[in-house]
């Protein structure tokens, strides 16, 4: 748009200049002429003053004409020759110029583009030694990681500032108040380096983990510092164990156990600290009911054996007691051993409910599970084993460890007392619950003596566990029993365990349409904005890249938000792990328009949280970042329109993709996200889910800040100040 300003102003001089030099040409010829001359040209201009005024007209048409021509075939031309070649040599290698404009210019694209094939393979080639030069430091890596989402424990590393630099799932799931919707898998996010934007700030618990974010939000100040002073004293005494460690309640009321072990730099001077979380309110719990269970023992069991001892000790001392008197003790002594046996049997009973409160339940594939089963009995009781039937697409929510070794004994009387040498396993979805089946030929045991191995104990030879059968089935909501399949000869037990789901994400689509631009938020003036913000560089800065969808294009008219979706991007890196993606019930019908162009229908939105719970868990995922949209006034509207209502307000400093897009790229006359992530070479996908163009917005805008970089743009107060001087920063609707 401002190419084009400027080439209709260069247009407008060029045929004023030509109109002005051909009436002075005609002013000093007609000066010039002799008078008999002059009268007779002014005879002539009088009689063909019409056909003369055509002629000029025309004459100045193909003037205008020629000028448009030269300016489009020579600087419009040789304008986009040059932003081609700087997306070339920038965040797209792989794009090619089209050859327009004048012979030379065609000539010279052709040229670009030679270049440009050979700079790629150069570049090719660099990439290719570089990525062989980090391989060992990627498999340290992916050791690292693949350890992290393995360890039962959280891990947190924090640097002395307490910004999160690494973390685990666990830590996650431990520190997180509510969790949200990831993109990503179970393995850890890692930082190299976080520069804080200011001083870390403590907030009340229940705030969110995530690289870049203050460990102080999650857990209490004083607790860390008192932490980091313990280990210096440690340091400074020259202890060989440097670790310090304490209780603390942490969001969703769970009782964690820290240790905390510092990172040390060549002076020995603390850098960093290592956090490692560990659960521990259930075995706190579980302590509890333990002790409060002991105790009840020891008080019934000092009771019963007072009695038993009473009742004994009179026998011994008295042998010649009479008959009615001795059978009166010896009664006492019965009636107490069988209380102290039933109190035993109780407690026995108790205890094992509480080890069974302990079981942990994971999502597991069906054929995962049958293959456990199979390795089990095969190993264990040297049977035979094969797989009948199991539906590949099943997921199960189980405790594997349990189900597998109750089948093994079963199996395992099976072959003793039925002499079974082979079994079958099958698995598939029934109505509610799938039916995991142990199928055998031969011999079949009573129903008396089924009912007998499915309740008690299994006993395996490597100690007895409290559980049984149908205690495991019982723990999964299911249930088991034994059948006869009289067509096939051959009988079964059948246990009932439940199905899951995986997560899966959005379908992906792609959509070539964009949503018009609308600027009635004053996006350059945010309270947030700060004399020290503003001076911090572009690549050291956190962001929240966002989108909205909406009901309609029109929030002062009563559209509301139907879904919300954000990304981090920390360092550099867009993390997608740490995402925000939450449907919104917006209580009004949703336009068709909308529903055409983001997929999301009126009963997705049914049972959904209102803005009014979801507008605050979004800003605290968004607290102390920058915020990133496309077309960002518009989004930041409907922020707006909700601060009454919601109690909560964005002062966030705000970038907007389509703004520095026109800064990078002046001589585009289009700045839609898809013709932006096009240019840039970002891949379309998702289009028109909240999170989906969050993602590409993010993915472009990472793009951007090398070029802004290129323009002498550094700082966030420079790139909002030159996304001011753009065009579309003062359109208004």
């Amino acid at each position: 748009m401002k190419h084009a300003r400027r080439s209709f102003v260069t247009l407008v001089l060029a045929v004023l200049g030509a109109l002005v030099f051909l009436g002075g040409a005609a002013v000093i010829f007609y000066a010039a002429l002799p008078p008999a001359d002059r009268e007779t040209v002014s005879s002539v201009v009088a009689r063909q003053g019409v056909v003369l005024a055509m002629l000029g007209l025309l004459l100045v048409l193909s003037l205008g004409m020629l000028v448009e021509l030269l300016l489009r075939r020579y600087v419009i031309a040789a304008r986009a020759l040059v932003d081609e070649t700087d997306l070339i040599l920038g965040p797209n290698p792989g794009r090619r110029v089209h050859p327009a404009g004048t012979p030379e210019l065609r000539a010279l694209a052709r040229a670009v583009n030679r270049f440009a094939e050979r700079h790629q393979e150069l570049q090719n080639a660099v990439t290719t030694r570089i990525e062989g030069a980090r391989a060992d430091m990627e498999e340290e890596k992916n050791r690292l990681a693949a350890l992290m989402s393995e360890l039962t424990q959280g891990v947190v590393v924090c640097n002395t500032e307490g910004r999160i630099l690494l973390y685990n799932s666990r830590a996650k799931h431990l520190l997180s108040e509510a969790p949200f919707s990831t993109t990503g898998g179970n393995g850890p996010e890692e930082a190299t380096s976080s520069k804080a934007d200011g001083p870390a700030r403590s907030s009340p618990a229940g705030g969110l983990i995530g690289l870049g974010r203050s460990i102080f939000s999650v857990i209490d100040r004083d607790l860390i510092l008192h932490g980091l002073q313990n280990l210096q004293h440690l340091l400074q005494a020259q202890e060989a164990t440097l670790i310090s460690q304490f209780v603390t309640t942490a969001p969703g009321n769970h009782l964690i156990r820290i240790q905390m072990a510092p990172v040390l730099d060549r002076e020995q001077a603390i850098t960093g600290y290592v956090l490692t979380l560990e659960d521990m309110t259930r075995a706190i719990e579980f302590g509890g009911r333990r002790d409060a269970l002991l105790q009840s023992l020891m008080e019934t069991t000092r009771s019963s054996l007072g009695s038993i001892r009473a009742a004994i000790e009179n026998i011994l001392e008295f042998p010649e007691m009479a008959a009615e008197r001795r059978a009166r003790f010896s009664t006492i002594i019965r009636d107490e051993a069988v209380t102290l046996s039933r109190r035993l049997d109780a407690g026995a009973v108790e205890f094992s409910e509480h080890v069974r409160t302990q079981w942990p339940l994971e999502d597991m594939r069906a054929r995962d599970l049958i293959a456990l089963i199979r390795r089990r009995i095969e190993s264990a009781q040297a049977m035979g084993t094969r797989a009948d039937d199991v539906d590949d697409s099943l997921w199960l929510k189980i405790d594997s460890y349990s189900v597998a070794r109750a089948l093994s004994y079963l199996a395992s009387r099976l072959r003793e007392e039925c002499g079974v040498t082979e079994v079958g396993l099958r698995l598939e979805r029934g109505e509610r619950l799938a039916q995991l089946d142990m199928t055998w030929s031969g011999m079949n045991p009573r129903v008396e003596t089924m009912q007998r191995w499915e309740s008690e104990p299994v006993n395996l030879g490597g100690g007895t566990n409290p559980y049984s059968l149908r205690e495991v089935a019982e723990r999964h909501g299911g249930d088991v029993w034994h059948q006869m399949d009289a067509s096939s000869g051959t009988a079964y037990v059948r246990v009932l365990l439940p199905v899951t789901e995986p997560v899966s994400g959005w379908d992906v689509r792609v959509v070539r349409e964009s949503r018009p631009e609308y600027y009635d938020f004053d996006l350059f003036h945010q309270p947030g904005q700060t004399p020290q913000l503003d001076e911090v560089p572009l690549a050291q800065l956190s962001y929240t890249v966002f989108d909205t969808e909406t009901t309609g294009l029109h929030p002062s008219e009563g559209d509301e938000i139907i879904s919300i979706g954000a990304i981090r991007i920390v360092n550099g890196r867009l993390l997608q792990s740490e995402a925000f993606d939450q449907l919104v019930n917006p209580h009004r019908l949703i336009s068709p328009t909308s529903i055409a162009i983001t997929g999301i229908t009126p009963d997705m939105l049914v049972g959904q949280p209102s803005i009014d719970i979801v507008l605050p868990q979004f800003h605290r995922f968004a607290e102390e970042t920058v915020l990133v949209a496309h077309n960002a006034a518009f989004d930041m509207r409907f922020l707006q329109m909700k601060e009454e209502q919601t109690g909560v307000r964005f002062i966030n400093p705000v970038l907007d993709t389509l703004l520095l897009s026109a800064v990078i790229h002046p001589n585009q006359e289009v700045h839609r996200l898809e013709m932006i992530a096009e240019r840039l070479g970002v891949s379309l996908i998702g289009r028109h889910t909240a999170l989906g163009d969050a993602i590409l917005t993010g993915e472009a805008f990472l793009k951007m800040l090398p070029l802004l970089a290129d323009k002498g743009i550094h700082t966030l107060r420079q790139a909002r100040e030159a996304a001011e001087q753009t065009y579309y920063s003062r359109i208004a609707y």
